[in-house]
């Protein structure tokens, strides 16, 4: 991660609230002018995602989404609207994150990555968020992750509860993903037009992903070796310590 980027008079009055911050300062948003994240689905935990990202001055994002906007994505997808129906979610997002952040770079990738594909994409960047919504491209993900080397900020969302992750291979203690789920489980997609979910609830848990990615972008310790859990029926956090599995298939 590149951090030569100056910060001009408008630069320094957009990002002036996090540059107010000690643990950000000026360097810190430098550091997030320069970074690159990958940011895997553009629904419902990827809109916040998005949108907080490239409102923080991530200064370089990619967005994967092959799927195109339905109607009843409106309900919690955040980052499209009644006239990007039909369109592409990764351009729709795309188009949101500029009108937000101009001064940024929006890459959309209409396109469902795998294999090499996905491994060069992941190699790619200083970050990768999973946003998507099953088990096997949670799988896929984390093992490019682990290969690259490449920090890991998870999410998850359904009915009313939601769950936060962050893995880094590059720390000899932090397990993987495999670690927490070591079953494949479900290959198949849409577990919201199954079971449904809250609205906000996914917006609470994109939320704390972009906050876990500004944190480690900017130099700030993030949440490793922890599994948060949200119950939004009840209104209750939890955190679980996660201990890397010396048995894991995947991060061993």
């Amino acid at each position: 991660m590149e951090q030569d980027r100056e910060l001009d008079d408008e630069a320094l009055l957009r990002y002036s609230r996090h540059i107010l911050l000690p643990e950000i300062d000026i360097e810190g948003q430098r550091r997030l002018l320069a970074a690159r994240a990958l940011i895997v689905g553009a629904g419902g935990l990827g809109s916040p995602v998005a949108l907080y990202l490239a409102s923080a001055g991530v200064g370089h994002l990619s967005i994967v989404d092959d799927d195109t906007v339905e109607l009843s994505n409106l309900q919690r997808q955040i980052a499209h609207d009644t006239a990007s129906l039909k369109q592409g979610k990764a351009e729709s997002a795309a188009r949101r994150m500029r009108a937000l952040n101009p001064s940024i770079e929006v890459r959309p990738l209409a396109e469902r990555l795998s294999g090499q594909r996905l491994m060069d994409e992941v190699a790619a960047h200083d970050l990768v968020l999973d946003c998507s919504d099953n088990f096997a491209t949670r799988h896929a993900v984390n093992r490019a992750c682990v290969t690259a080397r490449v920090p890991l900020v998870s999410g998850a969302a359904v009915r009313f509860s939601g769950q936060l992750a962050v893995f880094d291979s590059r720390d000899a203690a932090s397990p993987c993903y495999h670690c927490l789920f070591s079953d494949e489980g479900e290959a198949s997609d849409g577990p919201c037009a199954t079971f449904g979910v809250l609205s906000p609830l996914v917006g609470v848990i994109g939320s704390l992903q972009a906050v876990e990615a500004i944190k480690l972008l900017a130099g700030i310790a993030p949440a490793l070796g922890k599994l948060t859990l949200y119950d939004a029926l009840g209104g209750s956090f939890k955190q679980i310590r996660v201990p890397r599995d010396p048995a894991c298939a995947v991060c061993r």
